[in-house]
């Protein structure tokens, strides 16, 4: 056989055969992705942008598959790294964190497994460093803890129709680092250092989400000292 033909032969084979494999998804990427078999990534393109991508995952068969995704908001200042962020600068907390329950002002989406708390007139999340109940849910409001330093969850009527907490400064909360930091339904702009999704994203993210299965958030950028891999 001619060479010319050899050469035309062997692209066929290769133009016949399988396509390279494209990147792993990128929970198999992550340094720690909680431990469970679901996943939450809100991603950034960098520490700046305030708009990215939540997408949500699970774990089968020993491969992450993309579940749903979402168009996401962020701090109005963009994201730090958590372990360096200060309460009121309006920016989202990078890291890996838990989401300890839900709750919200409407009924829980049908569905939904997680422990869902209703909000009421009295519900209040104690953003006070001086009070005993700081990054906590109180109902009703502390003595200590100040309401100008507080969030009234019913106020925001359209960003807590529905929200999961998320674990930043959760456990053991340190005092100046940030309190109420929530996945919620978007308002009409950047958040105040929560990650927000559409409504009809919360909805079905709500209807996904299985506490069974350890679901965790993973929050970061593309790359660079915040990305989204280090977590």
């Amino acid at each position: 056989m001619r060479p010319g033909v050899v050469a035309l032969a062997s692209a066929s084979l290769v133009l016949l055969g399988a396509a390279p494999p494209g990147p792993a998804p990128l929970p198999a990427r992550m340094a720690d992705t909680g431990g469970g078999t679901q996943l939450i990534t809100a991603v950034a393109a960098r520490t700046g942008a305030t708009e990215g991508t939540v997408i949500w995952w699970d774990l089968r068969d020993g491969h992450w598959v993309r579940t749903g995704t979402a168009p996401a908001r962020f701090g109005a200042n963009g994201l730090v790294e958590g372990a360096a962020r200060e309460q009121g600068t309006s920016t989202t907390p990078t890291g890996l964190y838990d989401l300890p329950y839900a709750f919200g002002i409407k009924a829980a989406p049908r569905g939904t497994a997680y422990k869902y708390r209703p909000v009421r007139r009295d519900s209040w999340w104690c953003q006070d460093n001086d009070s005993r109940f700081y990054n906590r849910w109180t109902e009703p409001r502390a003595a200590d803890c100040r309401a100008a330093e507080s969030e009234r969850l019913i106020s925001y009527t359209a960003q807590y129709a529905h929200a999961l907490v998320i674990g930043f400064n959760y456990a053991e909360p340190v005092r100046g680092r940030g309190a109420g930091i929530f996945l919620h339904v978007n308002g009409s702009g950047a958040t105040a250092g929560c990650v927000s999704v559409p409504a009809a994203g919360m909805r079905r993210i709500l209807r996904w989400a299985d506490p069974a299965r350890k679901p965790h958030i993973a929050i970061g950028t593309t790359d660079g000292p915040t990305a989204v891999t280090r977590y």
